[in-house]
């Protein structure tokens, strides 16, 4: 029997419920969600629909299915959370960013850029996805590189000055990962008119196909297709 895969993406403003790539909805989330408060949100908007697994993308590090830090645009007290529990039904928690990279990748090794609230970040290459923490990189007085090339850096930099930075930082990071091509997720990807061409943007319902990756299995070996590192 097919498990029916419920796919939560949880952002710094957003949460997004997806049953499939046009069945979806969501609720506002933003600095003072907790996790009792999303779960209670959650239940509500996902009233009516049956499923029997979750995927849930989370936007701060998680390690080996678990939060290991609170997120910086969402409330406190996620740390050690059980989100099995709160739902009833078996879960798979990764990164946000790396949940929609999963689901962009194509072949190869790719680098997949999230252009969100902060940068969301991870790699992927023969059927592993490790996720990043490159929003965190130092930048020049003092500021962090999530600070010039996520959100707030159109506002501080102005479109035409972020554009160059986002494009600077992609190619050497590109080069720092020996990658094959880059993914640029997230809203802000839309600024831009043409990318070079190994750079290609993302879509944002990518995150139900990496939520869906996250529960194939070997038909051999019944073990995740996927190692998640």
């Amino acid at each position: 029997m097919k498990r029916r895969v419920l796919v939560v993406d949880i952002g710094g403003t957003h949460v997004k419920l997806l049953m499939s790539r046009r069945n979806q909805r969501e609720f506002a989330s933003g600095p003072r969600m907790r996790p009792e408060q999303l779960i209670t949100k959650l239940k509500e908007t996902a009233r009516g629909w049956k499923f029997d697994v979750a995927s849930i993308g989370f936007p701060a590090p998680v390690r080996k299915g678990r939060i290991i830090g609170d997120p910086k645009h969402l409330g406190k007290g996620w740390v050690g959370f059980n989100f099995a529990k709160a739902l009833g039904v078996p879960i798979r928690l990764i990164n946000d960013a790396a949940m929609q990279a999963l689901g962009s990748h194509r072949g190869g090794r790719m680098l997949f850029l999230g252009l969100g609230t902060g940068l969301g970040s991870a790699l992927v290459w023969e059927k592993t996805l490790m996720s990043l923490e490159l929003g965190d990189l130092p930048y020049p007085d003092g500021h962090i590189i999530e600070n010039y090339l996520g959100i707030p850096g159109v506002e501080l930099l102005g479109e035409k000055k972020w554009k160059r930075e986002v494009m600077y930082a992609v190619t050497q990071l590109k080069k720092s990962f020996i990658a094959d091509y880059v993914v640029l997720g997230g809203g802000n990807v839309g600024r831009f008119d043409k990318l070079p061409e190994d750079v290609e943007p993302g879509q944002n319902e990518n995150a139900f196909l990496g939520g869906i990756r996250l529960w194939e299995t070997d038909l051999r070996t019944r073990r995740m297709k996927w190692r998640v590192i």
